[in-house]
């Protein structure tokens, strides 16, 4: 069976339980002599942890990238809200009947720029995690960003999504619902906006849950997050009815954000603190804010009629190919 981030972590985490306990002794320690010897072996030791986590960190494979975008301690998309933008006023429902936890939005300022802000999110605990429906948006969610995208447009605000999703839900409820549609729907929409827009992926950009809210001017990818059409789990039970040779299929998906610059799916990778944006998000924080700034700079050179053709542009080149035939 494929390992889980825990468990492909263990070693590190062992490492760090290790330095916190020798932290503790060298605190109760009163005798300054074996204090000072017992700060030069945490000191050797965390010396030891960094190196780890440069190597280990420094060559990752497709499917511990998987792991990694998936890592519990990430930043999700409210915790970049808080750190990134300020006076954030989530808006809630699609005025249809219908509240969805899943994607999250609203107006925000971006320094002393207003914008709006649409993301999926994550919950940590168990209450949290079935509140948002563990990250699956369902139809209502999906136009609720419509709503958002359109109040966006009226008032002439850049639209910033935060993509962080497994995939849409694809329940028996969400499918009455025309979960398909609400997806095409929002998609539609993003390409009708004439006001910049920039999408970044924090963690797992998975399937239409994820390009319901990315069909954005300019993608951008945090260096260890994934984007693909299904999730390699997935894709494994279809192909081999295994779902344990998710690694195969991760590999073959070329889901990593490495893989989609190079076929110019998305514009830029984002660089993560080393050993991901779990281990600082401060810095992660900063990396995303400085990417988010100097695109929405660059997009504001366009007039509005410039915006709506780049993004049409943008798209439509994905997937051009040349058939070479024999004369």
């Amino acid at each position: 069976m494929y390992k889980t981030h825990k468990e492909w972590e263990r070693p590190l985490y062992e490492l760090e339980d290790g330095i916190a306990k020798l932290k503790e002794i060298a605190k109760k320690e009163k005798d300054p002599q074996k204090r000072e010897q017992q700060m030069a072996k945490i000191a050797e030791y965390e010396t030891r942890r960094n190196r780890y986590v440069e190597v280990m960190y420094s060559n990752l494979g497709a499917w511990e990238k998987v792991l990694v975008a998936r890592a519990e301690r990430r930043p999700y998309t409210l915790d970049y809200i808080q750190a990134v933008f300020h006076h954030f006023i989530e808006l809630q429902g699609d005025r249809n009947g219908f509240v969805d936890h899943a994607i999250v939005g609203g107006p925000a300022m971006l320094d002393n720029r207003p914008v709006m802000v649409v993301g999926h999110q994550k919950g940590r605990t168990i209450q949290e995690r079935q509140l948002r429906n563990f990250g699956y948006a369902r139809p209502e969610g999906y136009r609720k960003a419509i709503r958002l995208f359109e109040m966006a447009e009226r008032f002439r605000m850049p639209v910033i999504t935060l993509i962080d999703t497994p995939g849409a839900d694809a329940g028996v409820e969400a499918e009455a619902r025309g979960i398909s549609e609400a997806i095409a729907a929002s998609i539609f929409k993003m390409f009708e906006l004439t006001v910049p827009s920039i999408s970044v992926i924090i963690g797992e950009g998975g399937s239409g849950g994820a390009i319901g809210i990315a069909a954005s001017n300019r993608v951008l990818m945090l260096e260890h997050s994934i984007y693909s059409v299904i999730a390699p789990e997935g894709c494994a039970s279809i192909l081999w009815r295994q779902a344990e040779r998710a690694p195969d299929a991760a590999k073959a998906l070329k889901l990593t954000a490495q893989s989609a610059l190079e076929f110019e799916l998305i514009d830029e990778i984002i660089p993560e603190p080393t050993g991901g944006s779990d281990k600082d998000w401060p810095a992660t924080f900063g990396h995303v804010k400085s990417a988010i700034v100097k695109h929405i700079g660059l997009l504001d050179k366009f007039s509005p009629e410039e915006v709506y053709e780049d993004r049409y542009a943008r798209f439509r080149k994905m997937g051009i190919f040349e058939d070479l035939l024999n004369d």
